[in-house]
């Protein structure tokens, strides 16, 4: 608050001062050469595809296991976004189905690193590099995760970060974009701008996706505890895991080997067709619940409308037995075990 204010007093409070300061402090947390902050995170992923060339009549394979946003912003480019199954114990977007979708109309993968849990990005990686294909990265939800000892936002040639008040960490609203190459580092800030290369010179076609000082503000106190917010989340992720594994008909998350999962979501498996009442049970006893996501993109009303189908039974599985249930840094001993108790007790009546 005292941040806020004291951008409000300086009176500038468009980009400026604070949105550089923290572009240059979060690229020095990921270690890239760049950052680019913008409007929020659908734009950041909006200005990513724009940089590397993606238009009309292009493809990229992406998750349908995932928030909108995530291919509603190749539909803003023109290109076509192509849905591939997920991992069933990650819900993370699966190579292999990535290599068999791979057409010469493919320009670019866009993994999302759900949940807090990076995709497995070794394999992906090397799918691009052997058809020439561009990676971006949908880090919405991943601050701070880490794949085999190496940050997300590192692996892509584009990164994009979320900063919406749900996240790991908030500039209230916002987005940022990683990267170490220069040409789409000045093709972004150009982009983001109105297509600006200077005050009143507009070299391309851009748009007014940026950051206000305000929202930066906000985001360079709060990167400064996201390892603390990050570390607690974990050990409620722990916790939380250690007590639900003796609970039948409940499924807790899958952390894959070599990852850093910083648990943007705490999200179970409910077996036997019971998500629906189990979450009805929690929310009637004060637990608040999220289902993340309750059907594939695909099956949004706007893309069976545009005439998208997609066999991706793993995701149609996770999206009816996937919940959510509070994992965020707040929670006590106290609200965990009354979350473990309630869950026991919902095993008993309903799951068993």
């Amino acid at each position: 608050m005292k941040e806020v204010e004291a951008v409000l007093k300086s009176g500038f409070i468009a980009q400026g001062p604070k949105v550089a300061e923290f572009e240059e402090k979060f690229a020095e947390y990921i270690g890239t050469k760049h950052a680019i902050a913008t409007s929020s995170g659908t734009t950041a992923l909006h200005v990513a595809l724009l940089c590397t060339g993606i238009g009309k009549g292009d493809e990229v394979i992406t998750t349908p296991f995932s928030f909108a946003a995530t291919a509603n912003t190749i539909l803003y480019t023109g290109a076509k976004p192509v849905f591939v199954d997920i991992d069933p114990k990650t819900y993370n977007i699966s190579p292999e189905k990535i290599k068999e979708a791979v057409t010469r109309k493919t320009k670019a993968i866009m993994p999302v690193h759900l949940y807090g849990q990076p995709a497995d990005m070794g394999p992906i990686n090397k799918i691009a590099e052997e058809n020439n294909l561009k990676v971006i990265e949908d880090a919405a939800q991943a601050h701070g995760a880490i794949y085999k000892k190496i940050n997300v936002g590192l692996w892509g040639d584009m990164a994009c970060f979320s900063f919406y008040p749900t996240k790991n960490i908030t500039t209230s609203e916002g987005g940022i974009i990683t990267t170490n190459n220069n040409e789409f580092n000045h093709d972004a800030r150009a982009l983001r701008a109105h297509g600006e290369s200077e005050r009143y010179e507009h070299v391309i076609l851009g748009y007014n996706f940026r950051m206000t000082d305000i929202a930066a503000a906000i985001g360079v106190v709060q990167l400064k505890r996201l390892d603390e917010f990050n570390a607690k989340r974990i050990e409620n992720a722990e916790y939380l895991t250690e007590h639900i594994n003796t609970i039948d008909g409940i499924e807790p998350p899958y952390v894959a080997e070599n990852v850093k999962h910083v648990f943007h979501q705490y999200t179970i498996r409910v077996k036997n067709g019971k998500r629906d009442e189990l979450r009805e049970f929690l929310n009637n006893e004060g637990i608040g619940t999220g289902i993340h996501y309750p059907r594939p993109i695909y099956k949004q009303k706007l893309y069976e409308d545009l005439g998208f189908t997609a066999n991706c039974v793993e995701a149609e599985k996770a999206a009816s037995e996937v919940l959510s249930i509070p994992v965020n840094p707040a929670l006590t001993v106290e609200n965990l075990n009354e979350i473990v108790s309630v869950l026991e007790d919902a095993s008993d009546r309903i799951l068993s």
